[in-house]
């Protein structure tokens, strides 16, 4: 079994209809392990090498796993009618590797509703000035990318690839700046060449 198996082996999968499109969620009994604006198939893909079973059908939820997934909801509702800047809900990040996980957990330290950071600017802030590709390769695999805001982090010439796609990210960067997202509303320092392949 995976490393990063999950103890109780179960996981609940369901989808959420928002204005951002379809979100994929998953949760255990303790945390919600997955919410990406993506197919419910790129969730089972993501997390069935952790789980002894994915749980589709909402009557074959445990009651812990029930509660999350409706929290995670109600949260992510809230945020995109902008009642909230952030998130509650209990995220478990064993889908990522450990750097990816210093990476995501970082984010909301570093980066504030409202406002960007390139690739450059988080690994300088990891005390990791030349990984900025890497970090960009942990965002692209944010296995919760609406809860850990890693669209806020932009590459120096503007918008990079986000888990949930570029149109989700445009989405949510518009939300939160309450305006059009355009290269002069994206707080960005000048590009670097270590930076430039970063997605």
């Amino acid at each position: 079994m995976n490393s990063r198996s999950l103890p109780a082996g179960t996981v609940a999968l369901t989808v959420h209809r928002t204005p951002l499109g379809p979100v994929a969620l998953g949760a255990s009994d303790e945390a919600i392990l997955y919410c990406v604006p993506a197919p419910l198939e790129q969730a089972r893909r993501r997390l069935g090498p952790l789980a002894r079973e994915l749980i589709e059908n909402a009557g074959g939820f445990t009651p812990s796993q029930a509660r999350l997934l409706s929290q995670a909801r109600s949260e992510i509702d809230s945020y995109l009618r902008r009642e909230r800047s952030s998130f509650t809900v209990p995220v478990d990040l064993r889908a990522a590797t450990p750097f990816s996980q210093e990476v995501m957990l970082s984010l909301q330290a570093f980066v504030s509703y409202g406002h960007t950071a390139t690739y450059t600017e988080i690994a300088t802030k990891l005390l990791r000035p030349k990984a900025a590709r890497a970090v960009g390769g942990a965002l692209a695999a944010n296995p919760v990318c609406v809860i850990l805001p890693c669209h806020r982090v932009v590459g120096s010439r503007g918008l990079t690839g986000y888990a949930g796609g570029l149109p989700a990210k445009r989405f949510l960067l518009a939300l939160e700046s309450a305006a059009p997202v355009t290269p002069e509303n994206l707080l960005v320092t000048p590009a670097t060449a270590a930076e430039r392949p970063a997605r």
